[in-house]
């Protein structure tokens, strides 16, 4: 009995000796894998054992020594899982940071892709069933973090999801980049109790890593690869955090987003407007606003507000005015320095219609007229108008994807365009105009193109309707300022043409060299005003194509000028004495200057409306001719007198010249009593005549 009593006491220990280490064999089993999973960085599946082993299999052995043991290191278990998560966090904020460049090259292409469709229909849909298919992953991932499954620390769940809906898809955010240590440190940290702690870092750090990448290279102005570098790196930043958002359970939230965004604008803004301001190239400035609304298209699909960086390319857009003005103050200058200022010369009906290709004209006198022939214009004429066309198309590429009306499109092309018109045109012509070796063939033929490209500006206004489709009638519609310059540059051409005449007159003049002693009677005029005649001739036979009133005006300025700087010539005051044979002398020269003027230079004058500009000095010089003193002082001060346009003071002038020489003639001429007599007689006569013209000059000047 008692060796049988023995042996069910040791049945009994034995059976409750294995009943205990049944208990305890789950235990050590649960805390080896426990090891496992911490030895193969399996965190998530780690902390999840940890807590199986914490709350449902140590309760049930705690008063064993090494479940005492094991308690005691849980803490310490738990406290490395967390350090080693965050590690693998920061790691993985590395990596965004460097992959950032490479998610924004890769979101922008595939916005340009869908710039590039031709269809805008189809292109929506695609961008709409997109958009859902993302939101469909995030739901799928949600599910899955949301379950104690161990995949949630391997696989984020939206990648096999986004591969499956699309195989021909530009790669995304999550094909580039692992985003699973995020989530499992989200996850983590969240079981630890200390996601709050978690989301703190995790939005703190990203904050520092926005200030960076909106922080421009000091040489981003340079190139266009600096830009497209620099929107590259903000827009692969924002679309993580957009997949961030979308991908877990409030780690960032929209409100977070929003702030960063706003951030993100003002500063992107304010460092456009810096570097931008720096380019003088308006290819380059094009191809950068072509990136800005890239780069907003972009953004724009992700939700982001981007109406401040089109109102930032309005203000891009006037320095990329600028910046054309210069260019083609540049073009227009070397179009009219190396014009030859010659009519287009054409040999055969090819080349004829080469240049009505390229410049409106139509002249049915000239199509009849046999080759080789001329255009009335210059080669500046169709350079200059098909420039000004280029000018319109380049305004029109700045203002392509703008999102503006076709009316705020227009009014901004004939805006620049006027400023094109008035501001540089307009100073290359008088730059030109006002040259100092420029010739009269070349002002006559700056007037002849002047008038054809005014007559083309209703071609211009076409061509500008014609691409915006804005009719010209439509209220607001800005008004090409074409006419006005080309009639200013004409004016100011015009006026240029009288000046120079004028010079050409006065070196001519300034060849003059009368004898105003001498006794003898000429009998044809001075050769220096046949050349100045001749010269006159020939200047105007170029003025043929001259409109009508401007070859009259160059004309009568001509001898009204001529007329002037005789007179000036005969009562110059270091002429201090004349002889009567010298003032028959400058008759000559004077009937001269009247045929010229009675021959009909330039068409159009009626009968003897020229020679009016010689009506002064034919006046005077008969009157000393004929010495016709009685007849004029007479008559003086009658509407329908004779010598109507003798000044006494002129008159008076030269009497005194000639009795001057005539006193002079008479003391060296004393031996001769009768010769004296008659000279007497005549100073007399002369005294007497300049007493009275001293009286009707008093009387004028009262």
């Amino acid at each position: 009995m008692e060796e049988l009593k023995q042996c069910r006491l040791q049945q009994r220990n034995i059976s409750a000796t294995v009943d205990k280490l049944m208990l305890c064999l789950p235990v050590l089993e649960m805390y080896s894998k426990l090891r496992d999973q911490m030895k193969t960085k399996r965190h998530y599946p780690a902390l999840k054992t940890l807590e199986y082993l914490e709350h449902t299999y140590l309760p049930q052995v705690s008063h064993y020594r090494f479940c005492k043991v094991m308690v005691d290191n849980i803490p310490k278990l738990r406290e490395e899982i967390k350090d080693v998560s965050m590690s693998d966090l920061k790691d993985f904020l590395e990596s965004i940071r460097k992959h950032s460049d490479k998610i924004g090259e890769t979101a922008m292409k595939q916005a340009q892709q869908q710039r590039n469709l031709d269809n805008i229909v189809l292109q929506q849909p695609r961008i709409g069933s997109k958009r859902k298919s993302k939101k469909d992953a995030y739901i799928i991932f949600d599910t899955e973090i949301e379950s104690t499954s161990p995949k949630s620390e391997q696989d984020s769940g939206i990648l096999d999801v986004e591969d499956e809906e699309d195989d021909e898809e530009v790669p995304g955010a999550q094909d580039l980049v692992d985003f699973s240590p995020v989530y499992r440190c989200l996850h983590i940290y969240s079981v630890l109790s200390a996601r709050e702690t978690f989301e703190n870092y995790y939005r703190k750090q990203r904050r520092k890593q926005a200030r960076l990448v909106l922080q421009p290279p000091s040489n981003m102005h340079e190139t266009l690869d600096g830009y497209r570098k620099y929107f590259n790196q903000i827009v692969g930043f924002f679309v993580v955090e957009d997949h961030i958002l979308h991908t877990t359970q409030g780690l960032v939230n929209r409100a977070y987003i929003d702030e960063l965004w706003e951030m993100a604008l003002s500063k992107t803004i304010a460092a456009l407007r810096t570097h931008s301001s720096y380019c003088s190239d308006p290819n380059l400035v094009l191809d950068l606003k072509n990136l800005i609304v890239l780069f907003a298209d972009t953004l724009q699909v992700y939700g982001f507000p981007v109406n401040q960086l089109f109102d930032m390319l309005l203000e891009i857009r006037d320095q990329y005015s600028e910046t054309l003005l210069k260019k083609w103050t540049g073009i227009f200058r070397n179009i009219l320095d190396s014009d030859n200022y010659s009519p287009i010369p054409v040999t055969s009906e090819e080349m004829y219609k080469k240049v009505v290709g390229q410049f409106p004209f139509q002249d049915i006198e000239l199509e009849k007229q046999p080759f080789p022939k001329k255009f009335p214009f210059s080669e500046f004429v169709p350079k200059v108008y098909n420039q000004i066309k280029e000018f319109i198309y380049a305004c029109l590429k700045f203002s392509e994807d703008l999102h503006l009306s076709s009316t705020e499109v227009d009014d901004m092309i004939r805006k620049s365009t006027n400023l094109l018109l008035t501001r540089i045109l307009s100073n290359s012509l008088q730059n030109v105009i006002k040259r100092k070796n420029i010739g009269l063939t070349e002002l006559v033929q700056i007037i002849i193109n002047t008038t054809h490209l005014e007559k083309s500006c209703k071609y211009l206004e076409e061509f500008i309707t014609n691409i915006t489709n804005v009719l010209p009638e439509t209220v607001h519609t800005t008004k090409l300022y074409g006419i006005t310059t080309f009639k200013d540059a004409r004016h100011a051409a015009e006026e240029e043409i009288y000046t120079n005449l004028n010079q050409k007159i006065d070196q001519f003049l300034q060849l003059a060299d009368y004898d105003w002693m001498t006794g003898d009677l000429g009998n044809k005029a001075s050769d220096y005003l046949v050349d100045l005649i001749a010269f006159l001739r020939s200047t105007f036979a170029v003025f043929t194509h001259l409109p009508g009133k401007v070859a009259q005006t160059a004309c009568m300025s001509a001898c009204k000028h001529l007329a002037t700087s005789l007179m000036q010539l005969l009562l110059e005051a270091e002429v201090r004495q004349l002889t009567l044979g010298a003032l028959q002398q400058f008759n000559l020269d004077v009937r001269e200057c009247e045929q010229f003027a009675r021959s009909g230079p330039v068409p159009g004058f009626q009968e003897d409306t020229l020679q009016l500009a010689f009506i002064d000095l034919r006046q005077l010089l008969d009157l000393f001719i004929q010495w016709d003193w009685s007849t004029y002082l007479a008559d003086y001060g009658q509407p329908n007198c004779k010598y109507l346009r003798v000044n006494p003071k002129t008159a008076l002038t030269l009497l005194e010249k000639i009795s001057r020489e005539m006193k002079d003639t008479s003391r060296k001429n004393n031996m001769f009593a009768q010769f004296r007599k008659n000279e007497r007689d005549k100073q007399k006569l002369i005294d007497t005549v300049a007493k009275q013209l001293r009286g009707l000059t008093g009387s004028h000047h009262s």
